[in-house]
This record gives structure tokens, C-alpha cells and sequence, in this order.
């Protein structure tokens, strides 16, 4: 049974409270970008859920963004009547085409074809009948990937509506989802049987499909990415039909499938290993490179979550450590002798003094309740949009936020989903790698020795590089395409570091845009030729980058990528299961060519 729908009525069908756009999405993330043809007409909501006609981070996610896609199929017609109707409604909706958005600002799609099924049975109907008539498909979750990797003009699928949590084994602590369903739905769906999920990424409104298939991670050196997470999962593919995979059935294809990239099939759910829940002490302080390479080896080995923000051209790093709550520990840290910082940060009139004072020194006529009201990403987006590429302006404001960072220091407590997440900022160019840095118990060093080489890199090149430069760390994974894949060279115990860089887009002046994204294009040339060789780093699949690459540019990134994954393996998979190659889209097919498959 399937039913069609136009693309007036999309809007009505994927966020009814969305009418007139004023209102946040109901069933997707609580921030949306909705852009119209007219440019003028672009509406927005900020991360908070607030909608916005201000530059504030712009979130793309499918509920409102594709309020006007050209078809959207559900039930009520056969396949047949649905396939034959397609073109006539993409033409007659031509004009009426809306942009889906990613959540960085940075990629915007129109897709021809629009699929939002409520059934795993309608996915493989729209699987098969695209695979029969040789048409691209895409599965899209939250549309969080900064390089729009489930972007496909002709046709995307998206699983908003497959978001249930369908049952919670309490004994194995185990939860079974669909593939649509939220990172912060699940975790409140666990919280009453006393379970969370083990890591998380910095945000937790990313699809539990896309969350997998991109191989995300938190931050851990003896904790693997989230994919190792995943102990079943359903995949529905054009060639073999809906494949139930595990250890127990199919091992090789289903460590090759946890991190597929959308390209094997479409995962419609998903069984999770889960840990008891648990809160945790957050220690935030501010240290020098020199100090912290004496104390790195031991933060690894003693904190259980550890990250690290540089400050570009300063001498500052920003260490947040995160461990289980012992009993009596917070009472004891707020009256005992020894503390070595305020057991609490300073507050925030103080702790954001030196960003204000920026502030005011560049719009001396801001209104002091519109100032009081910013955050600290949001005063970092202000004051950059002011000079975003002068570099010495960007020093400045990297050094306010050293002061900021250095009046936040202190201790909190909270459940672990909410001390692990961090917010972001907003519209940004951003770029992350991963690479081995020797084991926990004998480690390599190469973390820091990345990261000092880049700073020394960027003053050298005068890249006007904003804070925060972020290094995080996770153990290995079993997934075949995971950044941090174990291999005969890299063994079961390697510690691998990942590093992201950003540029900020804090402006919707084309102009600035365009300065911002050339600049940007400088340090991702930095690190992809002076640094990822040595290091023999990969990128984060969600962040790579193909668009603006010359031929011979995207030869060495797939020289990368053959050098670390058994691409030969993978595309022999995806020739297995999808033998027209409808799971594609322009970063697969520049990444891995069908070609040389047996």
C-alpha cells in the first residue's frame, strides 16, 4: 500500500507544527534550516529550538527542510502507479523545489526523489523497485554529516519515521532500535532500566543509522567508537533481500556492514550493547603544551574520557577529563583541603568578561542585554563574523577564549549523556582525522607531535585558525572501514587519536563565505599534505571533503584510502549486494570507483 504526496503537502506530512515554518520540528532534531528557492525567504532555527531570521547556527535536518521536496511516497498506490507518476510530479513541482541543508551549512540538496517510509516492508519495496529501475537512493538520518554524505540529487530515503525503540533486553543490557530513532531518544528510552549507552559524540540528535555507518566516536583511550557498540543489525539490500547480520551470522559482511557508509544497504535496525548508567566528574583546567606533555601518558591511562581543545597561536590547551562518580567524592571535593581548582567555575559575567570587553571594542553600540544574552560560541561567531580571515583579529579572539576557558575551570557532575556532549558552534567547514599513536601501555606520542607540527604550521602560514583545534582518543574497532580499524598492522591494543579542525561560517555574506571556505581549503591542504602522509592518518568518513579536489588530489585520497581499507573487499561487497550501484552518490563513487571488483 502506498500513498503519494506532492510537494506542498510534504511539509504537512513530515512536521505538521511546522505550518507557516514558525515552529521547531516534531519529529526531527528541536533545529532545522528550512531554505526556499527565494533566498530572501530562508528561515532558520537555532540549536536551542528557538526559530531565528538571525545568521545563529543553522540546523539542516528532514523534517523542515524538505517541507517541498519534489515526491514523498508513502501508501495507498502500487509500486507501479508510484514509479510512473514520479517524473510527471518532479516536473510539476519544479519550481516549488526546497533545499535540504546540513547541519554544518555547508551542502544543500534538491533531491528529485523523496521517499519517507513508516515500514521496514516499504523501505524494501522502494529498495527493490529503485534497484529494478537502475535509480540512486540514498539513506538519510539527521542530515548531520558536515559533508552531506547521504546528499543524492536524484533520490534520497529517509528514515524519520522508522525511529522506534523496540524492545530492551535488561539481563544482556541490550536495547534493539530502529535505524531512525535519535541518539537522546534511546538513551531516555534505556534510563528507567537503569542502562546508557556506552560513549557518545559531541551532539545526540544524530540518527542511530547514521551514528554507525559513518563510524562516530566519543572520546575514551580505552573505549572503541560506537559502531563496536552494534551487536546486530537488519540491512536491507537490492540483491539479497533483508539480511539479519551478528558475530553468528555472516561475521566478515557484518564488520565490513556496521560501517558501510550507506553503500551495502539500508540498516532499518539495530541491537546495541549497552553499560549501566552512570554519572559522572567533569575536571576542566587549563594547562601549557610543555606541562602537558609530562602529564599525557598518565591523563590516557587514568582518566576513563579525556579530550584536549589547542587554542591556536597560544600556548594554552584545554584538558577535560570525565570519570564515574564515586560515592561521596563530590561532598568531599566541595569541603576537603587539596583541591587543586575551584570546585565549581567562576561565573559566567566573569568567566565571558574578556570575549564582552572583544565585543564591545569592535560594536561599541551593542546593546549590553543583547551582549549579556550570548553565549560562548555565539560571542566567538559574533566577533568572527566581524574579520572572519584577518588573521591577528582571530589571535585576539583566540586568546579571550584562553581567558574564558581559564575562568571556567573547575568541577561539575552530571549522567554521563550529558557531561559527554558539547556544543559545537555553528555553521563551520570542518575537518577530522584519525591516526595510531602507539598503545595505551607504550604510547607513540605521535598525538601531540600531530598537533604541535600543525600549530607550528599554521602561525608559519598565518591561517587565521579559531579556536578550538580537538583531539580526542578511542581504542581500535573490528568494522572494517572504521578510521579506527584494526589491521595486521595496527594490532588489537592500537590507540588511535582523532583530530578536527573548523573554520567558522558566522556570516551569510557570500562574500565572507567565500573568503572563509578558500582560507579553509589552505589548512585542509596543510594537513592532507604535510601531516596525514606522516602520520598516516585517514579522514572521519562524515568529513572528507571531494568537491573542490583536483584529479590528482582525489588519486592520493584514494591512495589513502586503499592503503588503509580493504577496498577491494568493500566494493566486492557492494557489487554483491548492490549491482547497480544505486547506493552511491558523487563521494562514494569519487572514493571508491567500481572498478577492479571480483
Amino acid at each position: 500500500m502506498w500513498r503519494r504526496y506532492c510537494s506542498r503537502n510534504l511539509q504537512h506530512l513530515l512536521c505538521q507544527p511546522l505550518a507557516g515554518c514558525t515552529n521547531a520540528c516534531a519529529r526531527g532534531p528541536p533545529a532545522c534550516r528550512l531554505q526556499h528557492t527565494d533566498a530572501a525567504s530562508t528561515l532558520s532555527a537555532r540549536p536551542d529550538g528557538q526559530t531565528s531570521s538571525t545568521r545563529w547556527p543553522l540546523y539542516g535536518v528532514i523534517g523542515a527542510a524538505l517541507a517541498g521536496a519534489a515526491t514523498v511516497y508513502l501508501s495507498g498506490k502500487s509500486t507501479e502507479e508510484v514509479a510512473a507518476a514520479a517524473v510527471d510530479t518532479a516536473i510539476e513541482a519544479k519550481e516549488e523545489l526546497q533545499q535540504l541543508v546540513n547541519w554544518s551549512g555547508t551542502h544543500h540538496v534538491r533531491p528529485k526523489r523523496f521517499y519517507q517510509p513508516e515500514t521496514i516492508e516499504e523501505v524494501e519495496d522502494i529498495v527493490q523497485k529503485s534497484h529494478e529501475q537502475g535509480q540512486k537512493l540514498r539513506c538519510v538520518g539527521s542530515a548531520l554529516s558536515p559533508n552531506g554524505l547521504a546528499f543524492s540529487k536524484e533520490g534520497m530515503l529517509s528514515l524519520a519515521l522508522l525511529d522506534k525503540v523496540l524492545r530492551v533486553n535488561v539481563k544482556k543490557a541490550q536495547v534493539t532500535v530502529q535505524a531512525g530513532a535519535r541518539v537522546q531518544e534511546v538513551v531516555e528510552a534505556l534510563r528507567p532500566h537503569g542502562l546508557t549507552l556506552q560513549n557518545f559524540a559531541s551532539i545526540r540528535e544524530q540518527a542511530i543509522g547514521g551514528f554507525i555507518q559513518v563510524g562516530a566516536h566519543g572520546t575514551g583511550a580505552s573505549i572503541p567508537p560506537v559502531d563496536e557498540q552494534v551487536v546486530a543489525m537488519k540491512l536491507v539490500t537490492p540483491a539479497l533481500g533483508t539480511l539479519q547480520l551478528s558475530e553468528e551470522s555472516d561475521r566478515e559482511l557484518f564488520h565490513m556492514a556496521r560501517v558501510g557508509l550507506g553503500s551495502l544497504g539500508v540498516v532499518t535496525e539495530v541491537t546495541l550493547q549497552c553499560v549501566p548508567a552512570h554519572e559522572l566528574v567533569e575536571h576542566t583546567y587549563v594547562t601549557t603544551s610543555n606541562e602537558l606533555r609530562q602529564q599525557h601518558a598518565q591523563l590516557l591511562r587514568n582518566n576513563k574520557h579525556v579530550r584536549y581543545m589547542w587554542i591556536p597561536y597560544t600556548h594554552d590547551v584545554v584538558v577535560v577529563t570525565n570519570n564515574p562518580l564515586q560515592q561521596g567524592w563530590w561532598a568531599k571535593l566541595r569541603g576537603g583541603p587539596g583541591v587543586p581548582k575551584q570546585a565549581t567555575p567562576a561565573p559566567r559575567h566573569e568567566s565571558l568578561a574578556a570575549l564582552r570587553q572583544l565585543m564591545l571594542s569592535a560594536k561599541p553600540k551593542l546593546d549590553k542585554a543583547e551582549l549579556a544574552a550570548l553565549s560562548v560560541t555565539q560571542l566567538r561567531d559574533e566577533l568572527l563574523a566581524c574579520d572572519p580571515v584577518n588573521t591577528d583579529w582571530v589571535i585576539q579572539i583566540n586568546r579571550a577564549e584562553a581567558e574564558y576557558w581559564r575562568c571556567s575551570e573547575g568541577y561539575r557532575v552530571g549522567w554521563s549523556d550529558q557531561m559527554l556532549g558539547f556544543d559545537c558552534g555553528g555553521q563551520q567547514w570542518v575537518l577530522e582525522v584519525a591516526f595510531p599513536t602507539g598503545t595505551l601501555k607504550n604510547p607513540s606520542l605521535a598525538d601531540l607531535q600531530y598537533v604541535e607540527e600543525l600549530l607550528s604550521r599554521i602561525e608559519r602560514q598565518g591561517i587565521p585558525a579559531p579556536s578550538p583545534i580537538e583531539q580526542r582518543w578511542t581504542s581500535s574497532s573490528r568494522s572494517a572501514l572504521s578510521p579506527a580499524s584494526s589491521t595486521p598492522e595496527l594490532p588489537p591494543d592500537t590507540l588511535f587519536s582523532w583530530v578536527g579542525v573548523i573554520m567558522y561560517l558566522p556570516t551569510e555574506d557570500e562574500e565572507q563565505r567565500k573568503a572563509i571556505t578558500n582560507r579553509f581549503r589552505e589548512y585542509v591542504k596543510l594537513c592532507h599534505e604535510q601531516l596525514m602522509p606522516k602520520y598516516k592518518a585517514v579522514d572521519h568518513w562524515a568529513k572528507v571533503e571531494v568537491v573542490d579536489l583536483t584529479p590528482e588530489d582525489k588519486g592520493l585520497l584514494r591512495k589513502r584510502m586503499a592503503d588503509r581499507y580493504p577496498v577491494t573487499a568493500f566494493n566486492n561487497a557492494r557489487k554483491q549486494l548492490d549491482p547497480n550501484n544505486i547506493f552511491s552518490n558523487h563521494i562514494i563513487d569519487d572514493l571508491f570507483p567500481h572498478t577492479d571488483v571480483t
